[in-house]
């Protein structure tokens, strides 16, 4: 009996190479969703997306503040924009530049904050 299922049948076997834009189920009883989206229109909404999100990774090694905080919403509001939009608006982006403003030395002294910073000037034109 090596080599069977409970039930006497034969064993099965799926191999999955690689998938891309596709979703799938294997088994019974499954259901799939997928969900597309855009990705970044351009380079330089890609580089700030890149940035943004290794800001928030850096952000959450500091003790909470009101002016982390209201970054790290602004940072999430952008890296969703530009999934699911391609870019993200002037307006959302100013308002980023805003709460990177406010941050301040917390956002000026991490390397990502600066290349959020570069992103946003490149995109907002200063």
């Amino acid at each position: 009996m090596t080599g069977q299922n409970p039930d006497g049948q034969p064993p099965h076997t799926v191999h999955i190479g690689s998938v891309t834009g596709s979703a799938f189920a294997v088994g019974d009883h499954n259901t799939v969703t997928q969900h597309q989206y855009a990705g970044p229109a351009d380079e330089t909404q890609a580089e700030l997306l890149r940035a943004v999100r290794e800001l928030r990774a850096d952000l959450a090694r500091f003790t909470p503040s009101d002016s982390r905080e209201v970054l790290d919403a602004e940072l999430v509001s952008v890296a969703d924009e530009i999934e699911t939009a391609g870019a993200a608006e002037p307006g959302r982006l100013a308002r980023l530049q805003r709460a990177l403003d406010a941050a301040g030395a917390l956002a000026g002294s991490l390397a990502s904050g600066v290349a959020v910073a570069e992103a946003l000037a490149a995109l907002l034109g200063g």
